[in-house]
């Protein structure tokens, strides 16, 4: 496996795996689902390892001072491991892909067309503080037949680096070209910039961080870019809710995992709903350690005994990513729809409501990747959705929208077949 170090340049890097690439795309299901299968199996024996290398990142974490939400994403322990290593074997269970027929047709003239999908070639996948990103898109990217150019954060160097060896070479035994799982080390922005302008050696890049990292893409990328950016996601409770099921799917989408993008970070509340509802929500958010930041409305029906701020317009806009809430009061579904629009990022959004017409306004109206009715957002997320793993979740409008998995990570090519046909 390829790593980029001070003798080993960020273009070399990713020459070396362009090399693998076409020798990997050809390669048939048994080989990839073997390699797959041997990358989870060396994950689980190569624990310790594994832990030892990340322990060096969160202790540095912790002297740098980054905060609980990336010390929470930072961390592995067995469970997470085993966790990761099942992500490997869930998607060699999944159909390859490579070679899947979308449609085809037969022109009048007899000649056939079929569309294929097919590989990328070289895809890039750029991440914050996850090491587990590192084995859940290596995996991804070997089901889907590409080879791969990972490139983490400085803060998780020690993890990224023995997790892609342990893939790189469990892959290489089970058949896979060298080089295809290949590792930047995680340096400053001039790497990065490198990597974001391999024009005609790496087909794609895929972010996966917050607006700093999407921006500093955004100044200097050549190379096509599908963003799996930030999630500033929404919980609307309808005049009709049911409010048990209302608090219950708060609770969970706001205090779970606070530190992940499909965490909730706004709650609106139908004025309907608001005096019954928002006492109990305050009171278990608080109890749950949540900071919440409301307008005058939600502050007044509180209720005593729950500190609650008052929310700016920043408030509105921002992806707290820990244990932080804000709340308005709403005086129709149509407010609400409107300040989603407004506010949120396109990544996931959820109403609670008995109204079928409500779900229905909510679901052609607002536009996002993910659009849940009765449902915690936390379910935004690829192995909750059957695709084993994800890459990130994509806010754009692209052929990738939400969870990126295996499909996602091909594109097509047209096939003609015909007998001697020539346009007259």
């Amino acid at each position: 496996m390829a790593i980029s170090t001070p003798t080993i340049s960020v273009a070399d890097v990713c020459l070396a795996t362009k090399a693998a690439a076409g020798p990997l795309a050809a390669l048939g299901s048994d080989v990839k689902d073997r390699a797959l299968l041997a990358i989870a199996d060396a994950l689980v024996a190569r624990t310790p390892e594994i832990l030892a290398a990340n322990a060096l990142d969160l202790e540095a974490g912790r002297a740098n001072e980054i905060g609980d939400a990336l010390l929470d994403r930072l961390a592995l322990d067995p469970q997470r491991i085993a966790g990761i290593a099942d992500g490997a074997r869930a998607i060699a269970a999944l159909p390859d892909p490579v070679g899947e027929t979308i449609d085809g047709h037969r022109l009048p003239n007899g000649v056939d067309v079929r569309r294929v999908r097919v590989p990328f070639g070289v895809v890039a996948v750029v991440y914050e503080a996850r090491p587990n990103v590192t084995i859940d898109a290596a995996a991804l990217a070997l089901k889907s037949g590409n080879a791969i150019v990972l490139r983490g954060s400085s803060s998780a160097i020690h993890s990224n680096r023995v997790l892609a060896e342990i893939a790189g070479e469990a892959a290489t035994a089970a058949g896979v070209p060298a080089g295809a799982i290949s590792l930047v080390a995680g340096g400053g922005r001039e790497e990065l910039a490198e990597l974001a302008t391999q024009d005609g050696v790496v087909d794609l890049i895929f972010p996966r961080g917050g607006e700093g990292l999407k921006n500093a893409l955004k100044a200097v990328a050549t190379v096509p870019v599908i963003y799996a950016a930030s999630g500033n996601c929404h919980l609307y409770v309808d005049a009709s809710a049911d409010l048990e099921m209302a608090a219950a799917i708060l609770l969970n989408g706001k205090t779970q995992r606070p530190g992940v993008c499909n965490a909730l970070e706004t709650l609106l509340v139908h004025a309907d709903a608001a005096p019954e509802f928002l006492p109990r929500a305050a009171q278990l958010l608080h109890g749950a350690g949540v900071e919440l930041r409301g307008d005058e409305r939600a502050r007044a029906l509180a209720g005593p005994g729950v500190p609650f701020g008052a929310a700016t317009e920043e408030d509105w806009a921002t992806e707290y990513l820990a244990l932080t809430i804000a709340v308005k009061v709403v005086d129709s579904r149509e407010e609400a729809i409107s300040h989603i629009g407004q506010y949120g990022s396109g990544h996931s959004e959820a109403i609670v409501t008995r109204s079928t017409e409500s779900a229905r306004a909510f679901q052609l109206n607002v536009d996002a990747a993910c659009v849940y009715v009765n449902v915690s957002t936390r379910f935004t997320d690829g192995g909750e959705f059957g695709m084993g793993a994800e890459i990130g979740n994509s806010t754009q409008k692209l052929h990738a929208r939400g969870p990126i998995g295996v499909r996602e990570l091909t594109t097509f090519k047209y096939l003609i077949e015909g007998t001697g046909q020539v346009r007259g």
